[in-house]
């Protein structure tokens, strides 16, 4: 079964991993060698799909200082066609603010829907210019190629702070999103409160749910923790002691991952809300990098086992 036909009947398990593209002032020489790197990653790991990321400017979000520099990479689509030994689905994200609509209407019709997936995003912040925004963007996809999987993104920590995000949810649902991606997620109890009024929400309007896919990522520094944090990334205070004074932060969070990996998969589980795992690394260490490609290959594990009984 496609992944595609998968996540629009609502069925999980799905295991994504994803990558950001290489930087915009790259030779194609590098480029190429990029993804030669890439494809040998990726080898073994039995993944439904390749999550290809697009990167924006977040600094209108978060003005505090960045812990690693925003450096702008070559478009997500164009670094698929160096993936040619690639044979299985991608799911490329669209910061849709920084397109126009022609642009936008040109990449619908020659996607590849047996092959392609799409994640839209919308602005960063209410204050910044867009060329396209979500809802136009959204409404070009049914326009213009239906046929074409779409998902969306959801934040817990959204959530958290007003309570809406799935309310949210269910919009874009309607507006033709078959499937959720969750921003990196450290905080479990955060992420069940939503999938909670989210799944009730569901039942009460007499829809199905549709799958949600947690992204789960590893911090092996300082540094990372404090990016993480700068993306937004909730992280409970116990577990941010955890990491700044552990011996081996990699390690230690890699424990804590698969722990909220397991248990937001029993709980889901026992909900009957379809669920599955997206691996990243936020770090170009290649140390944290390897050892997400580690975690890909335990969560494939996970999820192929018999869940624990409550």
């Amino acid at each position: 079964m496609s992944l595609h036909t998968q996540l629009l009947q609502g069925r999980g398990g799905v295991l994504l991993f994803g990558i950001t593209p290489p930087r915009r002032s790259a030779t194609p020489e590098k480029i190429r060698e990029i993804a030669e790197i890439t494809l040998g990653r990726l080898t073994g790991l039995d993944l439904d799909g390749l999550i290809l990321y697009d990167i924006d400017d977040e600094s209108d979000r978060n003005p505090g200082e960045r812990p690693f520099p925003y450096l702008p990479t070559i478009d997500p689509v164009e670094f698929h066609t160096h993936l040619g030994a690639w044979d299985r689905p991608v799911v490329i994200y669209r910061c849709v603010g920084k397109y126009a609509e022609d642009e936008l209407r040109s990449w619908l019709t020659t996607a590849d829907t047996d092959r392609v997936l799409g994640v839209f995003v919308g602005a960063s912040s209410g204050d910044k210019p867009v060329r396209t925004d979500l809802r136009r963007a959204q409404a070009l996809r049914a326009e213009v190629r239906p046929e074409l999987g779409l998902g969306a993104v959801v934040i817990p920590e959204r959530h958290a702070r007003g309570g809406e995000e799935h309310l949210r949810m269910l919009t874009k649902q309607e507006r033709g999103c078959s499937f959720f991606i969750s921003q990196v997620i450290y905080d479990a109890g955060e992420t069940k409160d939503l999938l909670s009024d989210y799944f009730y929400a569901c039942r009460a309007g007499g829809l199905e749910p549709r799958p949600v896919i947690f992204t789960l990522s590893l911090c092996g520094s300082t540094k990372t923790l404090a990016f993480l944090k700068w993306l937004g990334v909730d992280v409970p205070r116990w577990l941010e002691n955890t990491l700044l004074h552990a011996e081996d932060p990699l390690a230690e969070s890699h424990r804590e991952v698969l722990a909220i990996a397991q248990d937001l998969r029993d709980y889901c589980e026992r909900l009957g809300l379809p669920y599955g795992f997206h691996v990243e690394s936020v770090s170009i260490r290649k140390v944290e990098i390897d050892a997400a490609v580690r975690l890909t290959e335990e969560l494939g594990a996970l999820l192929r086992s018999a869940p624990i009984e409550a």
